[in-house]
């Protein structure tokens, strides 16, 4: 049976690789390493399908050394010890693992001796952020590379490649709008630009047309599966947008993830959202977002995604207040740099104290004027207020004024007067 299209055109040299000019372009590391003959461990990171394996055998068949392939997910201890025996034979042997974010300890502990002596030489793959998925100690044996998501004018290049390759699809010819409805598509994975095209020139009379590519690519590609790089991103910048009010975005990263079907983050980003960071600033809106969320599960998708764009467009345009959040977080912070014993007449049964100095539940005249924290932190504050809503503005008012009253770690010393 024929190979893939994506498979058969996979570039063999550097000067065959479309795009990533950061990396193969005239004095670039990759072509310097060329030229000067010169390897050490690699591990290149990006989106699926930008030619972070095609890289790595590239470099391998440009300094014409033998390499060997593992899969970090299927291979076992097996392979790895005949690796490292080839390895000892020829040292400065080439491996190029895939998915190497997926080496479990084990196989982690049997490399990185060979990768530090030079006996191995890793050439990884990952589409997860190494700083996060790849183990500390792999991570500081190797150098990063960033292999960058192709541009739609990239992905035109490699389908009009396709067509006049000798493994491509000569004969075959496409319009111009077909070309870019394939590349918007594609979302810079070449791999799926190629699937496409091939599907649509087997469907074809020899001419591709944007109708024959709209029947086989009827939504774009998302590199969104829950896990990886791509979903953590969207959420990033879905949280960021509201934070900065910008509506249009917000609506934009909430319709990818409700795209990928994603409810489960979008309701525990949104709840964190709505106290974090706009909180005090519109508590009626943060109220509001709950009542949303439960509507939006109930109903479920696809129309869940009213009440949730609802609610994006209040929080969006609401006065954001993190003062709450960062008092929360100061206090934290506090209990965890030390932990101070309660002051004795706020415990809940104290035992030596007198009736006078003891926490009295009938005067409630009295109870601004105890002091609460313990004598070594009485004048933190860990609220300060936002006021750039008229809510708290309120709140801010009312904490002036209580902040003004004196306040004694002794209860029998409360002037009469306030009693």
């Amino acid at each position: 049976m024929k190979e893939p299209l994506a498979f058969r055109l996979r570039p063999q040299t550097l000067d065959d690789v479309i795009g990533q000019e950061h990396l193969i372009g005239q004095d670039k590391i990759l072509r310097r390493l060329v030229e000067e003959k010169r390897l050490f461990s690699l591990i290149f990171f990006g989106p699926p399908g930008t030619g972070k394996t095609t890289l790595a055998k590239c470099l391998a068949n440009e300094l014409q050394v033998p390499f060997r392939l593992f899969n970090a997910v299927t291979g076992n201890k097996k392979e790895l010890d005949g690796i490292f025996l080839e390895a000892k034979l020829a040292p400065g042997l080439v491996v190029i693992v895939d998915e190497v974010h997926r080496l479990n300890k084990d196989k982690q502990d049997l490399l990185l001796p060979h990768i530090e002596d030079g006996s191995i030489i890793l050439l990884g793959a990952t589409t997860s952020n190494p700083f996060f998925a790849i183990n500390p100690a792999i991570r500081s044996r190797c150098q990063l590379l960033e292999v960058k998501q192709l541009t739609n004018d990239d992905i035109s290049k490699a389908i009009q490649r396709a067509l006049t390759h000798p493994q491509g699809l000569q004969g075959y010819t496409i319009d111009e709008d077909a070309t870019n409805l394939i590349a918007r598509h594609s979302n810079g994975d070449v791999r799926y630009a190629l699937n496409i095209l091939e599907i649509c020139a087997l469907a074809s009379n020899g001419s591709i047309t944007k109708d024959t590519v709209s029947q086989y690519s009827q939504f774009p590609n998302s590199n969104m599966d829950a896990g990886d790089d791509g979903h953590y991103d969207a959420v990033s910048a879905f949280q960021k947008s509201i934070r900065g009010s910008d509506v249009d975005a917000a609506l934009y990263y909430l319709a990818r993830l409700i795209q990928a079907g994603d409810m489960d983050s979008i309701e525990r980003r949104l709840l964190v959202i709505a106290y974090e960071d706009v909180g005090l600033g519109n508590p009626a809106a943060v109220a509001r977002v709950v009542s949303a969320i439960d509507a939006a599960k109930r109903v479920g998708f696809p129309e869940a995604s009213i009440p949730l764009g609802v609610a994006i467009v209040d929080l969006c345009l609401s006065p954001k207040s993190k003062s709450g959040a960062n008092a929360i977080s100061n206090a934290m912070h506090e209990v965890q740099h030390q932990a101070l014993p309660v002051p004795e007449y706020l415990r809940l049964t104290p035992v030596s104290l007198k009736e006078e100095d003891k926490y009295d539940y009938d005067s409630p005249e009295i109870w601004p004027h105890i002091q609460y924290l313990p004598d070594s932190i009485k004048n933190k504050h860990f609220y300060e207020p936002n006021t750039n809503s008229s809510y708290e503005a309120q709140l801010a008012k009312n904490l002036q004024e209580l902040r003004k009253i004196t306040k004694f770690n002794k209860i029998s010393k409360i002037p009469r007067k306030t009693r």
